[in-house]
């Protein structure tokens, strides 16, 4: 077995994580607001997403995603779900506290946040098929299909240990910040959240059109 292509596919699984979008800025958000396990319970049900659109790619599922009456509904409703999200995190900026008896958000809500955000997102569906499509079809044709399972597998690795990074790093910023620079980030957190989603709304509503002509 070769230690070093296992590693490379776990730094792959981080990198393909790290770049900022929906799910890293609800990420921030609430492990700002919350601590550690809720900012982990976002990146937990982002990767069950990322784990079906896997499957689905390594299982030749793919081409139901393609339908583009499913990808129309994707769109929108990924759209409803950020500017809801964005707004949410907005208006309740200032209502929360350095009090570790403060209500919080439950950790299964924060979970559904990252699950919904990535499973209705049709750019992880085409981020999913792009990237891990081509890593699959480059694995086979240089080491054969025995392994692919196991490479998958380092692929979610490295989203797991991207998940446990940001968590960490959220809830150690937290203590270093004080109550005007946390309203700040969740607001900047917030807007962003509304724009991808005002992005995804002008994709499902082109969409919409286009199938009309």
């Amino acid at each position: 077995m070769n230690l070093q292509l296992l590693a490379s596919y776990i730094f792959l699984g981080v990198t393909l994580a790290a770049p900022i979008g929906p799910v890293n800025s609800a990420r921030l958000d609430k492990g700002i607001k919350n601590g550690f396990w809720h900012a982990w319970m976002v990146g937990t049900g982002s990767m069950i997403a990322d784990a079906l659109f896997m499957t689905s790619i390594y299982l030749g599922l793919v081409n139901f995603l393609g339908i583009p009456i499913i990808q129309m509904f994707l769109w929108l409703f990924g759209s409803f779900i950020l500017i809801y999200s964005g707004i949410e995190s907005i208006l309740g900026a200032n209502k929360f506290s350095f009090d570790s008896s403060r209500n919080r958000d439950s950790l299964f809500r924060c979970f559904l946040t990252g699950f919904i955000m990535s499973i209705t997102s049709p750019l992880s569906i085409l981020f999913w098929l792009g990237i891990y499509g081509s890593v699959l079809a480059k694995t086979a044709s240089s080491y054969g299909t025995g392994h692919l399972l196991l490479y998958s597998s380092m692929i979610f690795l490295g989203l797991a240990v991207w998940d446990i990074i940001v968590a960490s790093l959220t809830t150690g910023l937290r203590r270093y910040l004080n109550y005007k620079s946390l309203i700040g980030i969740s607001i900047f957190s917030g807007l962003s959240l509304i724009g991808f989603g005002l992005y995804f709304g002008f994709e499902g509503i082109r969409a919409v059109l286009e199938s009309f002509q």
